[in-house]
């Protein structure tokens, strides 16, 4: 591909005004080397995507002349990020400065413009619009979040569903209160693990969490009676313990089990979801008597190293997250894996390995590929250097996840399941 033909480089300056270079074209970091972007990997920016300043980051762009990147001193670095059902490819090129600050917990993509329009590179990996911004009238969820509070002033959990769904622009807590597709149940205000990327929960002086953390436990009454109102009126509802508003919902199972068992006494519909790290299988096993229907176990990796790198477990191993994984499996539930993916090593071949081998271990019925948000450049220095071959690109590494597993799905939400974990269990 002729290089005069790429996406040209976008920057901004002291004005902070967004700019097209004249002459520099887009380039992208694949987490292993700067290059051009492949034609079949770029794409228009989703609607309802952000841009973001890179502070502290020079661009580097690639000289159609030469084919070469290029350092543009005296020019601040942007990027993209791409709105939920997309997928990164690739990493903003640029070169970080010594004093260049900690980006905040965001995926980062690269961000050109062509013709107008600004192009980044992702795969879409769900079919779901689920959260799509165009779906979401903010002022009718005020409304509508107002009246359900009045109408159950003594649930907590109603009251923090509306602090998410409106201080935080949460699109699960702003479905609940519209009445379609997954309702959120937060339940945990403490974790067992330590995750470097953690969106509720960061030391003094780091970078600052994207969310408050839930402050209380709500009771099974609670959590029941808002799991509800949810399946009540909705037509396939999925309701869901584990929200980025929290600790590890398995720090307080026996308030899930309780709170399962009040939901199941009710109804037999809707599906009951579980996103964990997976950390304590015996709670998992209690889950699943209760009724759970599916679980989302969430790992960067599966290679021990770079997943305790990242999640910092204390008192569980990634052998108890493959243990739930079973456990569910065993009982005849949905298995979900949540990927935290990141081009340049989620896609490496010893990555890849790993990686088909839990997902036959645990038995996966999904694999949910979702942006691990994190600065790229501080998660490299985390996981330290890969001597494990070059990165593939994700695009090839799903096709050889499809190839090892020709039913496997892909996607970035939980689905509702009920119907296909009671066929199972018969």
């Amino acid at each position: 591909m002729d290089l005069h033909d790429l996406p040209s480089l976008v920057f901004t300056d002291a004005s902070d005004e967004v700019m097209e270079h004249p002459f520099y074209r887009m380039a992208v970091f694949d987490g292993e080397r700067v290059r051009a972007p492949r034609e079949d990997e770029l794409r228009p920016l989703p609607p309802g995507s952000d841009l973001f300043l890179l502070p502290g980051r020079a661009p580097v762009g690639l000289n159609p002349d030469t084919g070469g990147p290029e350092i543009l001193g005296g020019m601040e670095a942007i990027s993209g990020f791409a709105s939920p059902s997309f997928l990164r490819l690739t990493h903003p090129a640029y070169s970080a400065g010594e004093d260049a600050p900690m980006l905040p917990l965001y995926a980062y993509a690269p961000l050109g413009i062509r013709r107008g329009r600004f192009y980044t590179t992702v795969v879409r990996v769900e079919r779901s619009h689920r959260q799509d911004p165009a779906r979401f009238d903010r002022r009718l969820i005020g409304r509508r979040a107002l009246a359900l509070v009045r109408r159950r002033p003594g649930n907590r959990l109603v009251a923090h569903l509306r602090h998410c769904a409106m201080d935080y622009g949460c699109r699960a807590a702003q479905n609940f209160f519209l009445g379609r597709e997954e309702c959120p149940l937060p339940t945990a205000s403490t974790c067992n693990a330590t995750c470097l990327g953690c969106l509720s929960h960061q030391p003094a002086g780091g970078v600052r969490a994207s969310h408050d953390r839930i402050e209380f436990t709500p009771t099974p009454e609670e959590i029941a009676e808002v799991a509800m109102i949810h399946i009540e009126r909705v037509r396939r509802p999925v309701v869901s313990f584990g929200q980025g508003c929290e600790g590890e919902p398995l720090v307080v199972a026996d308030t899930l089990v309780e709170a399962v068992k009040l939901i199941r006494r009710c109804t037999d519909r809707g599906t009951i979801n579980l996103n964990t790290n997976g950390s304590r299988p015996d709670a998992v096993a209690a889950l699943c008597e209760a009724g759970l229907d599916s679980i989302r176990l969430s790992v960067n990796s599966f290679r021990e190293p770079v997943y305790e790198s990242y999640f910092r477990p204390r008192g569980y191993t990634l052998g108890d997250v493959l243990a739930s994984g079973r456990t569910v499996r065993d009982t005849g539930g949905f298995v979900s894996v949540n990927l935290l993916v990141f081009p340049g090593v989620s896609d490496r071949p010893a990555d890849l390995d790993a990686t088909l081998a839990g997902m036959w271990e645990v038995g996966a019925d999904l694999v949910q590929m979702r942006n691990l948000n994190i600065d790229p450049q501080g998660y490299l220095e985390l996981i330290g250097s890969a001597e494990d071959g070059s990165p593939m690109g994700l695009v090839a590494a799903m096709g050889k996840m499809k190839d090892a597993f020709p039913t496997l799905r892909f996607g970035y939400f939980n689905p509702p399941v009920r119907t296909l974990v009671k066929k199972r269990r018969r």
